[in-house]
């Protein structure tokens, strides 16, 4: 025999520890947790395999530590054995790093308070550091596992499969939810190549939490619970009892968070006490194959906990795991009731006082060791169930399981005690009384049940028309009238039952429905003379009017039935072999509805002169001592479409629509001036070279700031972010946040400000308005349409050449077109320059 390798043991023992992507994440987010953070995002490349990087706010490592952080069993959580009975870190065994280091390619970057700069160590496979170099990380620590399971092909191939890589994505993400769960003021964010996965803000309790997780139409249906017992603590939310199944459970445990200090866990025996008081109460075979959602935090005291059983702490050891079931069940028996999982028949059940009794012989037989766990686990159901009276009426003992009587002179004797309420059964009759048709009576009456008679029609009887005289004695329960349904009139003692049967169950409402009938049975006869004869009166009114319509209806349809059938005779005979000339007379004689055409626009010819215009233009030309009229002068308004007669540069006779010139306007001074008003947001939005991208992210903190606030934070004051809705923080941490964004542009987000910086950086963007991005600049044109719409219709002169003096002042002599793409100017005519010209050119 010879020793191994170092580097040998250390791969052997490691492979043990980290055996996937999801024990990667889990001893990264366990020493988050311990270093005190607030904030984790985990990130991923091809499944983790290529790439894992978990990144938190914590504390840091100091630089004395740095040394040794990954070397195997050098941890700041414990200092010997006998720490484990005060432990409260998820992490103690100080093999994590180490062991990850061994089969994957690990840097770490670390940052504490006192460190002015964040460094990046490399490490080796033993957890030794390779090299250091300065990184511009903020406060905390990012650790990015790279390559992992290169050294093993075997358990890297294990993952090649699709199927595969997606299940340990879905672990991680379970984790994280248990996580988020437990720890509300926790903030998680899980990235699988560049896409956000799954994330959960900062929450306020665990309801909060829950419902950031599992979403509000779960967490309505969960109950909040809460019990204290000597040294140990249970609180969580239990699905409310009857809730609907679709909501409450699932095909999965993934959903059924069990937590012991905080910690999660996995423990069949309350996993499985869990789903059978839960499923109990659904009679469906489905429910049981279901698993309930639920929270359950078990607090203990630290020394009765063994944590150190499996390499990835999820199987623990309890002290006192009896009283811990035993308070489980008490708070399940509590909230759902003792309801056994499978009833057994009730004829091989004992009498129910020969299994619950407490003779002085029962309660002082011995139990047996092998007998132990059955008694405890009965004693728990017995304490439970006797805390409440209306269940011990549901305490059944399952004979195929264990009995109470175990002593058989005690099974074999007659009970010495008062039997307990027994179901009913059914007297033994005998096959004479079958035969004779006396064996069913009915309750009330006494007499016996007979069979159903189906009546069938006499056919010597002559029924008059359709009316049905029938009374109650037939099978049916309404009479046919003039083709009209009419309850049969009811008797006085169907009159008594209708007005007493309310009183009853108002009295007794939990009485069934023959004891119902029987008490209104039981008043009837003891009902007086006087009460008897009222409602004798009413059933005598209601029967004579039901004969009065009955002989009605009955003459009626004898008497009519000659007269309708000569007129339809005489209407057949009338009637021509075809009724199309009928139909067409009637639709051609009812007006067609034709839709209303719209008025017609009001107009009128103006008289327009070419020549008179060139005369007016040459007078003018004239007094001024100028060549003519430069750049846009109006000559005159149409009224009827709000448009005016533009002359420009004295020679081309053009339309304005004033509408369109006012929209280009305002919308050209909403580009340049108008500063989008920034909301603060209840969870800044972290900036970082991920999300942005790293040249982006670059061109964000070459950006203009502003002074220092008082907490060393600093704010961007770059017009280009600030008027469209950005407001940047650079953290003391030196971690830039969006802090604020504007909420009057919907969607308003991070692929925009991403829009803005590109701007800046390839279109070297230094004016507003060339930085805006496509969502503002479509949000601009609305409101430069918007307030268009508002200003007046009817122009004066005046108004008009300010507006073309703002025209040419804004936009130049080019840019003649509207925000939609159309002129505004559009161009009629040239004005003559010779008389001749002037003469053929001249219309009215």
């Amino acid at each position: 025999m010879k020793q191994l390798p170092a580097d040998t043991v250390r791969l052997l023992s490691s492979s043990q520890v980290v055996t996937s992507v999801v024990s990667v994440v889990k001893e990264l987010m366990e020493n988050s947790l311990d270093a005190g953070a607030s904030s984790v995002d985990v990130k991923l490349e091809n499944f983790g395999l290529d790439r894992t990087e978990v990144r938190d706010n914590g504390c840091g490592i100091k630089v004395a530590d740095a040394p040794v952080m990954a070397v195997q069993h050098f941890t700041s959580k414990i200092s010997s054995h006998e720490d484990l009975e005060r432990l409260e870190t998820y992490g103690f065994r100080g093999e994590a790093l180490g062991s990850i280091c061994a089969v994957a390619e690990v840097t770490v970057t670390t940052k504490t308070e006192e460190d002015d700069v964040s460094t990046q160590y490399t490490l080796d496979s033993s957890g030794a550091i390779v090299s250091q170099r300065p990184s511009h990380l903020g406060g905390g620590t990012s650790v990015s596992v790279a390559k992992l399971f290169g050294k093993l092909p075997v358990r890297r191939q294990f993952f090649s499969s699709v199927r595969k890589r997606k299940e340990e994505v879905r672990k991680v993400q379970d984790l994280l939810m248990a996580f988020a769960i437990i720890k509300p003021e926790l903030r998680l964010t899980l990235v699988h190549n560049k896409v956000v996965v799954w994330q959960k803000a900062r929450a306020a309790d665990h309801r909060s939490a829950l419902v950031a997780t599992l979403g509000a139409s779960t967490v309505t249906n969960l109950l909040p619970v809460h019990q204290e017992q000597p040294e140990m603590v249970l609180d969580g939310f239990l699905p409310k009892p009857g809730a609907d199944l679709s909501l409450t459970s699932s095909s999965t445990s993934d959903k059924t968070f069990i937590f012991i200090n905080k910690r999660p866990v996995q423990q069949k025996d309350i996993l499985k006490l869990l789903r059978q008081h839960h499923s109990a109460q659904y009679p469906d075979d489905a429910a049981r194959h279901r698993f309930p959602v639920l929270l359950l935090n078990i607090t203990v005291c630290p020394s009765s906990l063994d944590v150190n059983v499996t390499p990835d702490k999820t199987q623990v050891l309890l002290h006192n795991k009896e009283a811990v079931l035993a308070a489980i069940e008490a708070l399940l028996v509590s909230l759902y009731g003792f309801r056994p999982e499978k009833q057994p028949d009730p004829e091989t059940l004992p009498p129910a006082a020969g299994c619950v009794g407490t003779d002085e012989n029962t309660e002082s037989r011995k139990v047996s060791d092998e007998d132990a766990g059955q008694s405890a686990a009965l004693q728990r159901q017995a304490s439970s169930c006797s805390s409440s009276s209306s269940m011990a009426d549901d305490w059944i003992v399952n004979q195929s399981g264990f009995s109470l009587c175990d002593d058989e002179a005690t099974r074999s004797r007659p009970q010495s005690i008062e039997p307990g309420p027994q179901e009913p059964r059914w007297p033994q009759e005998s096959a004479e009384a079958w035969s004779r048709g006396t064996a069913l009576t009915d309750p009330v009456s006494g007499e016996p049940l007979r069979p159903v008679v189906i009546h069938r029609p006499d056919p010597e009887v002559k029924r008059s028309g359709n009316a049905i005289t029938e009374k109650r004695a037939a099978l049916t329960a309404y009479d046919m009238i003039s083709s009209r349904a009419l309850r049969v009139p009811p008797s006085a003692a169907s009159l008594f039952e209708k007005e007493t049967r309310s009183e009853v169950l108002m009295e007794r409402p939990a009485a069934s429905l023959q004891e119902v009938s029987a008490a209104v049975q039981n008043r009837w006869e003891n009902l007086g003379d006087e009460g008897r004869k009222r409602f004798e009166e009413k059933a005598r009114k209601s029967q004579d009017l039901h004969d009065q319509r009955t002989r009605l209806a009955a003459a009626g349809a004898t008497a009519d039935r000659p007269l309708r059938a000569t007129k339809l005779q005489a209407q057949k005979r009338k009637a021509p072999l075809s009724n199309q000339q009928l139909l067409d007379e009637l639709f051609s004689a009812q007006p067609q509805k034709k839709q209303k055409a719209p008025p017609p626009k009001p107009w009128r010819p103006l008289p327009c002169s070419m020549a008179a215009l060139r005369l007016r233009l040459q007078r003018l030309s004239a007094q001024s001592g100028a060549a003519g009229p430069r750049g846009l002068c109006p000559v005159g308004r149409l009224a009827s479409q709000n448009a005016w007669l533009i002359l420009c540069g004295g020679r081309r006779l053009m339309l304005l629509n004033p509408f369109r010139a006012e929209e280009a306007l305002l919308f050209q001074r909403l580009q340049q001036d108008h500063i989008l008003p920034a909301v603060r947001l209840q969870n800044p939005l972290l900036l970082t070279d991920r999300n942005l991208g790293a040249a982006e992210f670059e061109t964000l903190c070459s950006l203009e700031k502003g002074e220092a606030e008082p907490d060393g934070s600093v704010f961007f004051s770059d017009p280009r972010l600030v008027a469209n809705g950005f407001r940047i923080k650079l953290s003391p941490e030196r971690h830039l946040e969006a802090t604020a964004v504007a909420d009057c542009v919907p969607f308003l987000g991070l692929e925009d400000l991403k829009e803005v910086l590109t701007a800046v950086l390839q279109r070297k963007a230094a004016t507003v308005p060339q930085s805006r991005p496509l969502k503002v600049t479509n949000y601009l044109k609305a409101e430069a349409v918007r307030l268009a719409r508002q200003l007046p219709s009817d122009l004066c002169g005046e108004e008009v050449k300010e507006l073309l003096e703002r025209t040419e002042r804004r936009l130049g002599g080019t840019d003649r077109t509207c925000i939609h793409g159309r002129l505004f100017l559009q161009h009629l005519a040239d004005v003559p320059s010779t008389q001749q010209e002037a003469g053929l050119d001249t219309h009215t």
